[in-house]
């Protein structure tokens, strides 16, 4: 029987039954030696029960443990047919099915959803040229530009392994080395750092990609995901009130509204670059913790997503969805980005680690077109094969290539090998300019949640002092608020 087409849930039966199938007659009692026991081990029902509860639980994600999912559509409106070649892209009108998940980032499964934190926006269309994972933030940049620092970076954010306890002299310690990560300290200690639900977030791809047309020319963009709803965020003391009420707050409110028909809806906006125009800037376009201006780079529209239905199951729909950078279609492929490139290897490494090798085989993670390849066997493998030919090329095998011009990037690379930063580092002028841009009321509050976080009694004057130069160097009115703020209170 195609196993597709068997039962697959309780429900389809009249009577409890093992996994195997078998008829199970008591599903409260042990089997044992007189009522009292002891218990044999012969009693199958039992240690398969137990040893199934025992593994229900899998290995938490190390980042994005804690997220809700939803699932809808997404339809094109606007024709970029000039820009790419995806399928899914192709006219005005296309819908392609979605899963949608939302995210703390730093901190674990069970965490209070009103934490100040970054928000992951991902979302995974089910095209009919495979999977395409389009993985991002709440957040347009990031804290760093090498890939070859996100361990540490998250070591950092993470729990004081000594003592179970984030801290921030720990984080300020480590960024202090780091200064590219003034300007995401301007959207996290801002007034946008705890978005008040995941339905008023917005949602940024954070990476430069490249989109390929049919000619082959290619063009540099950015994703953005503009909430319908408006963007909206917590307040600290909202946020304690909120967090205090209900620790999972942003998931009650993405399932109550899509239960009641108020479907949450998302506007995709792109930036597009000529690749020709990226040494034009005193600002590398790939080096993610920038952002390309709006005034010269407009958003332009291309369609919106649509949540409108819930998970069937939270845990096959949530723990095991899977999303990776590295997952990209025909039309749609990655940049030079430094960040970008160590992603497209770890985020699949870390799902072969979570989920086993054939993660992509688990319902919520399979392509919903054709496909065919001899990865067999492994853990989980649940792909029923009776071919003889396992091996490629063969006579015996009608399966070929695909046809066409494989759509990767033809842009030509040279250069010898180095450890290197970026030339163009400028990490303060866009941190300064995003500060000058907020109210008086709102630029104190930032530097409030700046002092706060350099006030940790562990924070040293020398950290304390490098941030002050940082900010200085963004602006000096910051500089000296902060300075004159840790003065006050005997810090500097």
């Amino acid at each position: 029987m195609d196993p597709s087409k068997m039962p697959s849930t309780a429900n389809d039966t009249a009577f409890w039954t093992t996994n195997s199938g078998a008829p199970v007659y008591n599903n409260n009692s042990s089997l044992t030696v007189g009522q009292r026991g002891p218990i044999l081990l012969e009693d199958y029902h039992l240690v398969e029960k137990l040893a199934q509860f025992d593994r229900e639980r899998i290995p938490e994600r190390v980042v994005h443990a804690r997220g809700a999912v939803g699932k809808g559509f997404f339809e094109v409106t606007h024709d970029i047919s000039g820009i790419t070649c995806a399928d899914f892209l192709r006219a005005p009108g296309v819908q392609t099915p979605i899963i949608a998940r939302f995210s703390t980032v730093v901190h674990e499964r069970g965490s209070p959803e009103t934490l100040r934190d970054p928000r992951g926006f991902a979302v995974k269309f089910y095209t009919r040229e495979g999977n395409y994972d389009m993985v991002g933030n709440n957040m347009p940049v990031f804290f760093i530009r090498d890939g070859m620092k996100f361990p540490d970076m998250v070591h950092a954010f993470k729990p004081n392994p000594k003592n179970h306890q984030q801290e921030g002299w720990r984080i300020m310690d480590f960024l202090s080395h780091h200064p590219e990560s003034a300007h995401m300290l301007t959207f996290l200690l801002d007034d946008v750092g705890i978005p008040k639900c995941y339905r008023t977030m917005p949602g940024f791809g954070v990476h430069a990609f490249k989109m390929i047309n049919k000619v082959g020319r290619e063009t540099l963009v950015k994703f953005h995901w503009i909430p319908k709803q408006g963007t909206h965020s917590l307040m600290d003391d909202e946020a304690v009130i909120v967090g205090g009420t209900n620790h999972s707050h942003a998931t009650k409110d993405l399932y109550d509204a899509i239960a009641g028909g108020d479907y949450p809806e998302w506007t995709l906006m792109i930036q597009t670059m000529d690749p020709a125009d990226q040494d034009k800037f005193d600002f590398d376009p790939l080096d993610v913790t920038k952002t390309w201006c709006e005034n010269l780079f407009p958003l332009q529209p291309v369609g919106r997503m649509v949540l409108n239905r819930n998970p069937d199951n939270f845990f096959n729909d949530n723990e095991q969805l899977a999303f990776a950078p590295s997952l990209v279609v025909p039309g749609i492929t990655y940049s030079d980005d430094k960040m970008l490139q160590t992603r497209i290897f770890s985020y699949p490494d870390t799902q072969r680690h979570r989920l086993g090798p054939n993660y992509l085989l688990i319902p919520v993670n399979q392509p919903r077109c054709a496909h065919h390849n001899n990865h067999h066997d492994g853990f989980m493998n649940i792909v029923n094969r009776s071919e003889e030919v396992n091996y490629f090329p063969s006579r015996f095998d009608p399966v070929r290539h695909a046809e066409g011009i494989p759509m990767a990037s033809q842009a030509a690379l040279s250069g010898k090998r180095e450890r290197m930063v970026i030339a163009k580092e400028n990490n303060f002028m866009q941190p300064g300019a995003r500060w000058r841009s907020f109210d008086p009321s709102r630029r104190t509050r930032f530097v409030g949640r700046v002092t706060d976080m350099l006030m940790d009694p562990r924070c040293t004057k020398d950290i304390r002092r490098i941030w002050v130069g940082y900010w200085s160097q963004a602006d000096a009115n910051l500089g000296q608020q902060i300075a004159q703020k840790l003065s006050s209170a005997g810090a500097l």
